[in-house]
């Protein structure tokens, strides 16, 4: 039997510590864990998620003692528990709630990485893993919309479980197995709650722990990008502690108590004041129950899932449009891989990486915007737009991995040609007038995108000078 290591831990504490690394693990990751001392606002986001996924896993279990996974009675439940369980509303409104606070945090929190590099050196796998989550917790979201089964559940899962009925060859048994019958039926909604459980109960915290694991295993990244260098530092905690670094509990385990405090007041304003959002979070459709025979005037889903509902819709062909739906996300994927400046953070990277890096963010949030607008030849040409330059974003996100060596205004031509050529063979339709009006009206949309991030460090020499490094983390 291999010996424990030894320790300084008596009582029932030290009988515990000779038979389980209780301390230790405490120790390795959370009080003796250096994190650096410069994290800002942006680091809550990680926490705060953890904390949603606790509330998600709680609720669920107490609305799960209610609620029935049948197709005559799954409403009817629902509005059970709102109107004669004790305090069933409540619980309810914190999921739906919860679920929409839920893709909030994760955003925010991989637009931190994606700000200050938090995907390169050896975290190339901590940010797969994170990415995995991610794709989990969609999975996850989609299958709980099925379950209160009201119109907008019902016809939303159907456009998303139709999208599999592309896939050459297999495409209708493959939709056929996922809903397990030939429409969406009671077999749908049971194996979707069966799931729906069994994700975030086993799956998501699995995943959430290889993902802490992985982040101690390399250690944080911080707003500078830059390593904390190891010891000595010789100070009150360790004499080899990491210069610039401090441990994680108490600094950082108290300071995370102000961003709950501040996401808790935001979160249970919304619960008491405003939990269907303005029908973001709840939408009006779904407090009617689900009739197969009523198709709803204008069907999209829930918001966290409708930039990518946007990039569906930009491209007519039901394949393609569902394989760049996917790419949208793959890509995703593949950011340690087409980002290899080896500056990290933004601070220190020039004006046009900067200037992408905002771009995205605003290029996202129209696209969920157009992904609930109705189908209008406005709207759906700037959904197009918008999904050219999610792409596009990529491409210049690469070609900025080299700001001295790039020929910006090459590449400027070149991607320009690309969009023109795209539009040209698959997309302008010379009897379509209105269509081709508004083509030619937001083509500019794509000159302002690829001028601001590739022709203005070309012509001016302050938006592609990068700053200098520190050596050591800022205060």
């Amino acid at each position: 039997m291999a010996e424990r290591p030894k320790h300084d831990y008596t009582g029932f504490l030290g009988w515990v510590e000779d038979r389980f690394p209780l301390m230790e693990t405490w120790n390795y990751h959370l009080a003796k864990y250096y994190a650096p001392k410069n994290f800002n606002f942006w680091y809550y986001f990680g926490s705060l998620a953890l904390l949603v996924l606790v509330f998600q896993i709680f609720s669920g279990l107490f609305l799960a003692f209610h609620y029935k996974p049948d197709a005559t009675l799954a409403f009817a439940s629902v509005e059970y528990i709102m109107r004669d369980v004790p305090g069933g509303w409540f619980i309810r409104y914190m999921h739906s709630t919860g679920a929409s606070a839920f893709f909030v945090v994760v955003y925010l929190h991989m637009y931190r990485g994606l700000i200050y590099g938090s995907y390169k050196g050896k975290r190339e796998l901590l940010w797969l893993i994170g990415m995995a989550i991610y794709v989990v917790l969609m999975a996850t979201a989609f299958m709980g919309y099925l379950l209160p089964w009201g119109q907008m559940s019902l016809w939303g899962a159907q456009v998303i479980v139709n999208l599999f009925n592309t896939v050459p060859l297999v495409g209708n048994e493959l939709s056929t197995w996922i809903r397990g019958d030939f429409v969406m039926s009671d077999a749908t909604l049971n194996r979707f709650f069966a799931l729906h459980f069994f994700l975030p109960v086993l799956i998501l915290p699995a995943l959430v722990f290889v993902h802490i694991v992985a982040l101690h295993a390399v250690g944080s990244n911080n707003p500078d990008g830059v390593e904390i260098k190891q010891g000595p530092k010789g100070n009150r905690w360790e004499e080899t502690a990491p210069k610039d670094g401090i441990p994680f509990h108490p600094y950082y385990t108290v300071k995370d108590i102000l961003g709950v405090a501040v996401f808790l007041f935001v979160f249970f304003a919304i619960v008491f004041f405003a939990p269907e959002m303005g029908g973001y979070f709840l939408e009006k459709p779904n407090f009617e129950p689900a009739n197969p025979l009523k198709t709803p005037a204008h069907i999209a889903p829930v918001w966290y899932f409708t930039p990518f509902y946007t990039v569906l819709r930009a491209i007519p062909d039901p394949w393609y449009g569902t394989l760049a739906m996917f790419s949208a996300i793959i890509v995703l994927f593949l950011l340690p891989w087409l980002d290899k400046n080896p500056i990290k953070s933004w601070r220190y990277r020039n004006k046009a990486h900067k200037t992408n890096l905002i771009l995205f963010a605003l290029v996202f949030l129209v696209l969920g915007w157009m992904g609930v607008e109705p189908v209008t030849p406005v709207f759906k040409e700037l959904g197009t737009r918008m999904t050219q330059l999610y792409f596009l974003f990529f491409v210049v996100l690469w070609l900025h991995s080299y700001p001295q060596r790039v020929n910006y205004v090459k590449w400027f031509g070149i991607l320009v040609g690309v969009v023109v050529l795209y539009d040209i063979i698959f997309r302008f339709n010379a009897e379509a007038t209105e269509e081709a009006a508004q083509m030619i009206k937001q083509f500019p949309l794509i000159l302002l995108y690829l001028g601001a991030t590739l022709l203005l460090p070309a012509y001016r020499k302050d938006f592609n000078q990068e700053k200098a490094v520190p050596e050591r983390v800022t205060e």
